[in-house]
């Protein structure tokens, strides 16, 4: 299988890949939140977010001094191109391995399964105790 368009290695790694990830969902993030958000070091995150900003995927502001210092960080746009296609690689390879499956095999199973139970309406309680309440279904 050839890598498909638009996989980024320097993205790839989880926790480079978590950053960005958390990055995408906001337009701006506090360094703190990041940090507590992935559980990771202070320096552990400052390289990856150096990592990161060389290759232009992150924009770093730095605001006050001493120990008020705030540092804030946001995807830029080429970032954001970057995560989105790197997305659409890792899906087309989980489809693609899903498709090259042997029939009746777990990999080729597992989605009809997971769909099925997705649409039937009718989750179990542990222990097969009977349809959950509404209510139940509503707060996961």
């Amino acid at each position: 299988m050839t890598t498909p368009s638009g996989f980024d290695e320097l993205i790839h790694p989880s926790t480079r890949l978590s950053v960005v990830a958390l990055l995408a969902a906001t337009e701006w993030a506090d360094f703190p939140f990041i940090r507590d958000s992935l559980s990771l070091s202070d320096s552990a995150l400052s390289k990856q977010l150096h990592t990161l900003e060389e290759a232009q995927y992150l924009e770093i502001q730095k605001e006050g001094g001493g120990r008020k210092r705030r540092t804030k960080v946001r995807l830029t746009d080429r970032g954001r191109t970057a995560f989105e296609g790197h997305v659409a690689a890792l899906r087309a390879i989980v489809d693609g391995a899903a498709k090259s499956a042997p029939p009746g095999s777990a990999a080729s199973s597992a989605p009809e399964t997971a769909a099925a139970r997705a649409g039937s309406g009718t989750s179990r309680r542990p222990g097969g105790a009977g349809p959950e309440s509404p209510r139940t279904e509503a707060h996961r």
